[in-house]
């Protein structure tokens, strides 16, 4: 049984929980307005909605080694994967899929009749199609350029955020869709530097992602551009939603996200020059260079999250005082 767990969260991806979490921060965040009961109106519906994009991501990263097996097998980076889907069985995957599918549906209808929201089934069945079909034939969207980028800007931002706040809220509210679309925006733009860390890699083994079709220098374009506009209309988003509450003086945190959007930037920056450099030389210590500063990435991605996040706290935070 442990064997077993343990070959589950290998296969899983277990690096998505903080992803996860963020997304029932950030959703919480825009969705809920005191007075609520404690238990009925937070914690009971904030543990449901977190199980169910929990159980779903897990099933589509599952999907996703499934998919991707043969791909990973001449990939050195990924042989504890590998090894791990070996071990665990793509049959015994099935079946675990399967249940884990079941078993947000039925966490869902029981949200869905706390919150008495059915409208919530169809977020979920849009996001479980769209996270299976990005990597499982016979769609394979992953492998569709543009659609691909659609489809990560809906499954890793768009739903899982709008699922958490329409779990707590059933107003329109337009600084809230000003902000998603910002962060859904700044979601692909920190993905844009792991493709170029596997450029080369990817490109060798015929894998077309978005970098791969750009080339170097325009996905560094790219990435540049996504996280510039996005932090604008995250940022944006949160200042009026702060600016027209009892304490506008919170919108000083804006100053946090906006410099370490600039640290990010900064670094992306020196992603375009170095691949430039590689365009016009051609020389491996280019290539080197790019490798080293990109897989820098993770840390970025934290930064960044960790700033958004904060911003939600401080919204969560505003909305309690008097």
């Amino acid at each position: 049984m442990f064997k077993t767990a343990r070959l589950l969260a290998i296969v899983s991806r277990p690096e998505f929980l903080p992803a996860n979490s963020a997304s029932l921060i950030l959703g919480i965040s825009w969705g809920i307005n005191p007075p609520f009961d404690l238990a009925w109106g937070l914690a009971i519906p904030a543990t449901l909605v977190f199980a169910i994009i929990t159980l779903v991501s897990a099933a589509a990263a599952q999907a996703n080694t499934m998919s991707d097996y043969e791909l990973d097998l001449n990939d050195n980076r990924k042989k504890e994967l590998v090894l791990a889907m070996n071990s665990l069985g793509q049959n015994k995957l099935k079946s675990i899929m399967i249940i884990e599918i079941m078993s947000s549906l039925a966490l869902l209808l029981a949200l869905s009749l706390i919150q008495e929201k059915p409208a919530l089934l169809l977020i979920w069945v849009v996001a479980v199609f769209l996270a299976y079909s990005y990597s499982a034939p016979p769609l394979r969207l992953k492998s569709r350029s543009w659609i691909a980028m659609l489809t990560l800007l809906l499954v890793l931002s768009v739903l899982p955020i709008l699922f958490v706040f329409y779990s707590f809220s059933s107003e329109i509210d337009y600084f809230f869709l000003l902000f998603l679309s910002g962060q859904a925006l700044i979601v692909y733009g920190v993905i844009v530097p792991a493709e170029i860390r596997d450029f080369f890699s990817d490109k060798e083994r015929g894998i077309k992602t978005m970098t791969v079709r750009l080339g170097l220098a325009k996905a560094s374009i790219l990435g540049i551009a996504l996280l510039s506009i996005g932090g604008v209309l995250c940022g944006a988003g949160f200042f009026l939603k702060l600016v027209y509450r009892p304490h506008p003086i919170l919108t000083i945190f804006l100053l946090i996200m906006a410099v370490a959007h600039g640290f990010v930037l900064k670094k992306y920056v020196q992603l375009y020059s170095l691949s430039k450099e590689y365009i016009s030389s051609g020389e491996l210590s280019s290539i080197v260079k790019i490798a080293e500063l990109s897989a820098n990435n993770p840390q970025w991605i934290t930064l960044i999250t960790q700033t958004i996040v904060l911003m939600s706290l401080v919204l969560i935070m505003c909305k309690f005082l008097p």
